[in-house]
């Protein structure tokens, strides 16, 4: 139902890792995303704390959702910076909806650093039950009868 568009997104993490180097600006920051199916729609969570609602855009073009947002705090002059491990600056995140989803459809809520998507399943792709026709068929020949045979 949904396919991600960032192939190499957890062998460039798995190399951050190693290297010890934190990913901080650009669209290489992407956000935690869980996906699941519950009965007629997939539901989307991201997770995206520290970012004002009014900085984020969910958008569906050609059934690709782009969900992109910006998260920033400015230094003042005679800040002494001992730590910036937090991720800032633009992101964007990207999925590819399959057919079987309406991507008309999409409802979006954020709450508590959390944007949730609900993605109705198409009612094409709904389970449904497919009626079974009988015909009725040519009466099979009478069969013969092995004890009335001729001597």
């Amino acid at each position: 139902m949904l396919v991600m568009n960032t192939p190499f997104r957890e062998l460039d993490s798995w190399f951050d890792q190693v290297a010890g180097r934190a990913r901080s600006t650009g669209e290489g920051h992407t956000a935690a995303m869980d996906a699941y199916r519950r009965d007629g729609d997939v539901w989307v969570h991201v997770d995206l704390p520290g970012i004002a609602a009014d900085s984020l855009d969910v958008a569906v073009e050609r059934n690709v959702l782009t969900i992109t947002g910006e998260r920033n705090w400015q230094r003042h002059d005679g800040d002494h910076v001992y730590l910036s491990e937090r991720r800032r600056g633009v992101f964007r995140r990207q999925v590819t909806l399959g057919d079987g989803l309406d991507a008309d459809a999409v409802e979006a809520d954020y709450s508590d650093g959390v944007l949730t998507l609900r993605i109705p399943i198409a009612e094409r792709a709904q389970p449904r039950k497919i009626s079974i026709s009988t015909r009725s068929t040519p009466a099979s020949p009478a069969a013969i009868d092995a004890s009335a045979t001729e001597a």
